[in-house]
């Protein structure tokens, strides 16, 4: 399939969190979802507390690998399905009640994903 870019201007949502909530692992940080013209997610940004951390580069590595699969095609259900349950530190309890307790900081925002963006359960 054909890259579909997401327009210039476009609606995002924007969600802050944090895992590892009171660990000495904890972080805090952003994440942001563009959206197409009808609603569905087609780009992904996400902003940790912990600038120059090797796990900051690793989560806005697989944000932009998230955004590419989108504009591609790749269904977010796929896409959440092997993301849920990664888990690396910081883990464990989150600010979200949605979401008490999370595997690592791609499991919570797979699980947020799913929460915000599908029907189904997190």
């Amino acid at each position: 399939m054909a890259r579909q870019r997401l327009p210039d201007e476009r609606l995002s949502i924007t969600h802050k969190f944090i895992v590892g909530r009171g660990s000495s692992e904890e972080v805090e940080g952003f994440v942001t979802v563009g959206l197409y013209d009808d609603g569905r997610p087609g780009e992904m940004f996400v902003t940790l507390a912990k600038k120059g951390s090797a796990l900051g580069a690793v989560v806005d590595c697989w944000a932009w690998a998230v955004s590419l699969l989108l504009q591609h095609g790749v269904l977010l259900e796929d896409i959440i399905h092997k993301a849920q349950g990664w888990h690396f530190e910081p883990a464990g309890f989150t600010s979200n009640p949605q979401i008490p307790v999370a595997r690592s900081v791609i499991d919570y925002i797979a699980r947020w994903l799913a929460m915000r963006f599908q029907d189904e359960p997190a």
